[in-house]
């Protein structure tokens, strides 16, 4: 079956390309001991733009994306964030984006293979059909589909299911791993036992808490860490200014206070971080892709003593002096993964949510007409909307609503 789309290739001029497709449907397994399955036809209603995305142009253009290609394939299509048309069974879903031969794809092993729709081995939602697994289609709450058309808003909210569940994980990850690195300390300090200890202390870990970047995912860990733990006081540090729309609606929805980052010496702004925060902090989220965000945590002293250091960002490399490191206590972790019941989960609170307002639009016929240009001059540039998404299929969308 062919159908047209934008696809990544190998390609020094040409990365991302938009044209007819073949499209394949290889049976795909959701998870170790489960049958491989052909996949359900789908057609992709709105889809939104990803980091990643822009990354694999990038990639192609240097001729890396080979081990990206499905099997027996040279391109790619891209786009795993949004919501699809599923017309054997009459409905509108969200693809679960990883599967594979694992016990759980978003923590594969040394022995187990995944795959990603739209990022590695499997075609995604640029394109007017695909095929994915029937057990990777979510259903959607509802109440948000009249006469077969989903609502403008909810549709603009479907497109952040990925990252906001991947911050669910993270949250779940620092209180596990935070509780585990304090109990011990917090019961002697309250007098109670390890168990009730370790309750408390995964509330303390977010007594202080700094998230250096301010982009989707940065507002997202901000909101669901406000939402767990109430007391929390939190700190987002950016290069926008204070007035700019996403910095106003991101301390809204975090219950936040904001750092403006245009100190030219990271001592001034790890020494503003911790006036704001009213001392060094307890968990340090890094999420802006820049080396300076270790170097203000441990060099520059904005993380305390047994403080949590979570290194999200893509791209710096972490480093650290091994004699306060020690004396100081500091946890470090990284991972960027989700289940499927943190995606179930983040579908269900971004429905109710007001993150439609951060998704700005582009015309279709814009972005299949020039898909380099749209993703350098409008999707990824200076002034670009903090989400960009695309209606793919509009006779399937409400724009009243």
């Amino acid at each position: 079956m062919k159908a047209y789309g934008t696809y990544f290739q190998n390609d020094p001029e040409r990365p991302l390309v938009y044209g007819e497709v073949e499209l394949i449907d290889p049976p795909r397994q959701r998870l170790r001991g489960e049958p491989a399955k052909p996949g359900v036809l789908v057609h992709p209603v709105m889809v939104g733009f990803c980091g990643t995305d822009y990354e694999l142009m990038q990639m192609g253009r240097k001729g890396l994306l080979t081990p990206k290609f499905p099997a027996g394939t040279h391109r790619l299509i891209n786009g795993h964030e949004g919501i699809v048309w599923v017309p054997s069974q009459n409905r509108f879903a969200i693809v679960l984006i990883r599967g594979g031969d694992s016990i759980d794809p978003t923590r594969y092993t040394e022995d187990e293979t995944y795959f990603e729709y739209g990022c590695d081995q499997a075609d995604g939602l640029f394109c007017d059909s695909m095929y994915v697994n029937p057990d990777m289609l979510l259903p959607i709450p509802e109440g948000y589909v009249q006469e077969g058309r989903l609502a403008l808003s909810f549709a603009k909210k479907m497109v952040f299911p990925d990252p906001f569940a991947c911050m669910l994980f993270q949250l779940e990850r620092m209180e596990d791993l935070g509780s585990a690195h304090w109990f011990r300390q917090t019961a002697r300090r309250h007098g109670c036992g390890l168990e009730e200890a370790r309750r408390i202390a995964a509330d303390e870990v977010f007594a202080r808490t700094v998230i250096f970047g301010l982009g989707t995912t940065g507002m997202f860990i901000g909101d669901v860490i406000r939402r767990a733990h109430p007391e929390a006081k939190i700190v987002f540090v950016g290069r926008s200014p204070e007035e700019s729309p996403k910095v106003r609606f991101a301390l809204e929805q975090a219950g936040a206070v904001y750092v403006r980052n245009t100190y030219e010496e990271p001592a001034d702004c790890a020494a503003a971080i911790v006036a704001a925060l009213g001392g060094r902090a307890t968990t340090f989220i890094g999420v802006s892709g820049t080396n300076v965000e270790h170097r203000i945590a441990f060099e520059h002293k904005a993380l305390g003593c047994n403080g949590i250091y979570n290194s999200f960002s893509l791209g710096p490399k972490v480093t650290f002096d091994t004699m306060p490191f020690g004396f100081e206590n500091h946890l470090i972790f990284g991972s960027i993964n989700f289940r499927q019941d943190h995606m179930e989960k983040a579908i269900t609170m971004l429905a109710e949510s007001r993150y439609d307002e951060i998704v700005g639009l582009i015309d279709r016929d814009t972005f299949t007409a020039d898909p380099i240009g749209a993703y350098e001059d409008r999707i990824y540039c200076k002034n670009a909307p903090m989400k960009t998404a695309v209606i793919w299929n509009a006779a399937f969308i409400d724009p009243q609503r």
